[in-house]
């Protein structure tokens, strides 16, 4: 529980700015997680125990990236690894074994610690081998069609909501950033919710002057729209107008933000605190996270769904060739999430084999490619543009084409078989066998 803390009290210190109580009882449950994951592994027995301790870690980070309300898989051990030497291995099991080879690794250097070689020797071999494959696996390969894209960042001021942003400055200050783009140009992406609209976007002026925009360029420009629904609900949308200006099918986020997005038993929570800080809540999108543009299939996972590998894996499965991430963390006064969220879009690049274009209103928006390398990344605060020429790509890494399964079947199974204990050894004639005296000549 005392480790859990010193990983999530820092770890999830941007809660403080939403809810001090929030912030409290989120730090002791993802400690608590910890805590319970780790009482899974026996009390005695040095392999058994060698074996429990890292299962017993992706155990924790199954749960905890999937319960409750969707899950929290924010300020992960996974994350410190993005840019270490395990991080390859993210292309043959994602997010969780790069949590297995922690544990390992951990195990064998306190076995070396207690001058216990063969186990220390055993868990760094196994690390080195996994890591090793990693650099070799498949990691999908290249269309041979290489698309010009631009992520626009319109700037402005951090720590502010959307109920106290004015739509039509953020609107305009990514218009004005968009004059900088650099032709010519295959792609141009906007960030989440700098559109917001009350009607269907194809009728507001906002759209037709970014179908306008489109056929300027002469580029496909995919957009995050926040467009209001009846019932007091709304869409999170990225919309894309292809480069004559006509308007393409949309992709409605699947993955909301709780209690960002929308709050989970409303009338429950109501009692407990404010909520008028979300008046509405989010509709669910629906079918696969790709658009069909001229420019080429492509992925989008918007901004929180970026910490959920099975969006993008849903995206290049759905034939994504490249994933865009449409973020927005201008709500985040530091930069601990605008960081983590670069740091997770370079694992989910690993994992899935395909560049990554990310937009944020004030930052950070990056250029990934395929290996995880950020190409090119903006600073915090101010307008930006950044250029890229980026791989089309296809072809599935093992990650993808197996997912988290096979890891948390495996995890289950050595944390069964580090219980279960060897049997007695029993003499010919049905007695336990007295113990060798050691001692003796």
């Amino acid at each position: 529980m005392a480790a859990g803390l010193g990983l999530y009290l820092p770890g999830l210190w941007w809660m403080r700015d939403f809810s001090a109580p929030g912030y409290v009882v989120a730090t002791l449950m993802e400690a608590g997680f910890l805590a319970a994951g780790v009482a899974l592994v026996p009390p005695a027995g040095r392999w058994r125990r060698a074996l429990a301790f890292p299962a017993a870690l992706v155990m924790v980070e199954a749960v905890r990236g999937a319960w409750p309300f969707g899950g929290l898989p924010i300020s992960g051990i996974d994350l410190g690894q993005v840019g270490g030497p395990l991080a390859p291995a993210a292309r043959i099991g994602g997010r969780l074994l790069l949590v297995a080879l922690v544990g390992i690794g951990g195990v064998a250097l306190a076995s070396l610690g207690r001058r216990r070689w063969r186990m220390a020797l055993a868990g760094a071999a196994a690390v080195a081998v996994v890591a090793g494959l990693g650099v070799v696996a498949p990691d999908g390969s290249p269309t041979g069609r290489r698309l010009a894209v631009a992520a626009v960042q319109g700037g402005g001021p951090r720590g502010t909501r959307a109920i106290s942003s004015d739509p039509a400055l953020v609107f305009e200050r990514h218009l004005a950033a968009t004059a900088g783009v650099r032709l010519p140009v295959d792609l141009v992406l906007w960030p989440e919710d700098v559109v917001d609209v009350e009607d269907e976007i194809a009728t507001t002026p906002e759209g037709r002057r970014l179908a306008a925009l489109a056929s300027s360029l002469h580029a496909t420009l995919v957009a995050g729209v926040v467009q209001d629904e009846p019932g007091r609900r709304f869409r999170n949308s990225a919309v894309p107008w292809g480069p004559d200006g006509t308007l393409l099918p949309r992709y409605d986020k699947v993955h909301r933000v709780p209690f960002g997005e929308y709050i989970p038993a409303r009338s429950f929570f109501a009692r407990l605190a404010d909520v008028s800080a979300v008046p509405r809540d989010a509709l669910v999108g629906r079918g696969p996270a790709v658009l069909d543009t001229p420019a080429g299939k492509l992925g989008v996972v918007i901004s929180y769904e970026v910490f959920y590998p099975d969006r993008a894996r849903a995206a290049v499965r759905a034939g994504g060739q490249v994933v865009l991430v449409p973020t927005n963390a201008s709500s985040y006064r530091d930069a601990q999430i605008p960081s983590q969220e670069v740091a997770v879009a370079r694992l989910r690049a690993l994992e899935t084999g395909r560049w990554v274009v990310q937009a944020a209103p004030t930052g950070y928006s990056a250029v990934i490619d395929q290996r995880g390398r950020a190409r090119v990344q903006s600073g915090l605060g101010g307008p930006a543009v950044l250029q890229a020429s980026v791989d089309l790509r296809t072809g599935h890494t093992l990650f993808v084409a197996l997912g988290p399964a096979p890891w948390v079947a495996g995890a289950l199974f050595a944390l069964a078989a580090s219980w279960l204990r060897p049997r007695t050894v029993r003499s010919i004639g049905g007695d336990i066998a007295p113990p060798i005296d050691q001692t003796s000549s």
